[in-house]
């Protein structure tokens, strides 16, 4: 629902604030007031075009912002979620400023966001209505989405199946067409797989060999080296003549023969005998470390010969020996289903028969599925039309097969809703035969039997009553008010019975000051609604009969509402 909005230097709006409660919402004044003006803006919150015309003459920029509430609005918190962008109580914020330069910032709940994410965001809100701008009627494409949003969860679920097991058949279709169109290059990479396969494989690679065999040929490298070290090392610690670990140990047993008269010559006594122990265990090891020392010259060329195949593998395959493992990995996994296909061709041909076999039958299905419900729609929509007085007309929806027989992300047939307008006239598209005035009722037709369901927060009509009077007028507006029970209605209108059925009124009115023209909103009170619907009945001059009759006409829509309302 949307709660507050406020307006800045916007056309011919300075400033403006307004809050929007729950139910139908009429926007009365005389034509060129600013009543559009009011829901251009709220279309631009919702990712509408912007442009620099919209920006106040003598302004370096439009300000818009939207308060939304979504508690009730799964779709909107879903979007939400999906861009990290909810807020703890579920409101919505949505601001956008349009530069006098073109340049447009738009946020959601205080985060910067492209138009097309505010859009994706602002369609879950709002559903703006025109008197030329039925968008989804006149779109022929979008009339199989409305049957099965009409369908519900019978359709839903066929759906839903339909989807998985196309996704399955594109991608196994391709891999045919891949095949059979790419022979040459099919078989290229086959045997290129082949040979880095087997190559890698040869080498049975193992992760940390390369450090492991780095060391240990640093090791061969530098037999001399380390043998002189080790046993020099061991010659020292182990003279007989001058032997170091004896004079430490004498200076320990001296130590330790004063350790008692004072601390610090008890530590030195402590750290003789940790030097004693430690040349003790350096002795030992040098010792194993001479005993274990050999000289293998095979070894290092080994060694060597297996460091350059490293190099070499490297240079093909990654940077790292586990970089040419995994790539070992990978390309075994391609080739396994590139020899897979090889081996079946005819069975791929197969399995894509079979795909297209289930496929067929599903959509099948799915037909039978929504024609039922077609038919139902139909039936519903007669009985909304009767109400507003085109019983007459006979709605009915259109069949096809897609081109050539195929299978399209949404099933097999193509949807189109028909209309007879008159009786003996043979039912043609809707989109090209139906009037502006048609088109309206229909599409409140639609929303009456859609409302439950739509989870849109805010429906705006924007003069969908133009070019009707007397009892359609006042049936359009029964349908409006039955929609606003269950969505947010926003409405501009020039009909006293379509302002009279609305919970809250506003006014928009146009005056001149210091030589700018600017638009001002009063929320009407009863009485000065009384007045405003009088000026809507009688024009310029108001006599006392037409106050009367805004009077009765406002009475008789609070009746007429409770009575619609109870039924929806």
């Amino acid at each position: 629902m949307l709660q507050e909005l406020a307006i800045h230097d916007f056309a011919i709006i300075e400033s403006l604030e307004l809050g929007f409660d729950q139910g139908m919402t009429s926007l009365t004044g005389e034509t060129g007031a600013g009543k559009s003006i009011i829901i251009d803006a709220v279309s631009l919150l919702a990712g509408g075009r912007g442009s620099a015309d919209f920006v106040r003459t003598g302004a370096t920029k439009a300000a818009l912002e939207g308060l939304f509430d979504a508690t009730s609005n799964p779709k909107t918190v879903q979007v939400l979620t999906k861009y990290g962008l909810v807020s703890d109580d579920h409101s919505v914020l949505l601001q956008r400023d349009i530069y006098a330069s073109g340049r447009n910032i738009c946020r959601v709940n205080g985060h910067l966001v492209n138009t097309t994410t505010l859009r994706e965001i602002g369609e879950t809100l709002v559903d703006i209505h025109g008197q030329n701008e039925h968008q989804q009627l006149i779109h022929p494409e979008s009339h199989l989405g409305l049957l099965d949003q009409f369908a519900g969860n019978t359709v839903a679920a066929l759906l839903s199946k339909y989807h998985e097991h196309f996704a399955q058949y594109q991608k196994t279709q391709a891999a045919l067409h891949k095949k059979q169109a790419n022979e040459q290059e099919w078989a290229q990479r086959l045997d290129m797989l082949q040979f880095q396969v087997q190559e890698i494989q040869n080498a049975q690679l193992n992760a940390g060999e390369e450090d492991a065999l780095l060391a240990e040929r640093d090791r061969l490298s530098n037999y001399q080296k380390i043998a002189a070290a080790l046993n020099g090392s061991y010659a020292i610690l182990a003279d007989e003549t001058v032997n170091p670990l004896d004079q430490v140990a004498e200076a320990m047993r001296t130590m330790q023969g004063i350790a008692e008269l004072d601390g610090a010559y008890h530590d030195i006594a402590g750290e003789l005998e940790s030097a004693y122990y430690s040349l003790q265990d350096v002795q030992a090891e040098l010792s194993r470390q001479v005993d274990d020392l050999s000289w293998d010259e095979g070894r290092l060329d080994e060694v060597e010969k297996r460091l350059e195949l490293f190099v070499q593998l490297k240079r093909k395959y990654g940077d790292s020996i586990d970089a040419v493992i995994a790539y070992g990995k990978k390309a075994a996994a391609e080739l396994a289903v590139m020899q897979s296909t090889e081996a079946d061709e005819e069975g791929l041909d197969q399995q894509v028969a079979h795909q297209r076999d289930e496929l067929l039958a599903l959509a099948k299905q799915l037909r039978q599925a929504r024609q039922k419900a077609a038919r139902e729609l139909v039936k519903a929509i007669h009985q909304q039309l009767a109400a507003l007085y085109m019983a007459k007309t006979v709605f009915s929806v259109n069949f096809s097969p897609l081109n050539g027989a195929r299978l399209g992300p949404e099933g097999s047939d193509e949807v189109e809703f028909y209309i007879q307008t008159n009786p003996g006239e043979a039912a043609k598209p809707l989109a090209k035969i139906a009037s502006g005035g048609e088109l309206s009722r229909i599409m409140l037709a639609l929303k009456t039997i859609f409302a439950k369901s739509d989870g849109v927060t805010s429906i705006i009509f924007d003069e969908v009553d133009t070019g009707v009077s007397g009892r359609v007028a006042q049936a359009i507006a029964n349908k409006i008010s039955t929609i606003a029970k269950h969505s947010q209605v926003l409405c501009i209108t020039h009909l006293p019975q379509v302002a009279a059925m609305s919970d809250h009124e506003f006014l928009i009115q146009k005056a001149v000051q210091k030589g700018r023209t600017k638009t001002q909103v009063v929320r009407l009170d009863r009485k000065q609604r009384v007045a405003e619907i009088a000026r809507m009945i009688a024009g310029d001059t108001v006599t006392e009969l037409a106050t009367q009759h805004a009077e009765e006409l406002l009475s008789l829509a609070d009746q007429t509402k409770a009575q619609l309302r109870a039924q929806a």
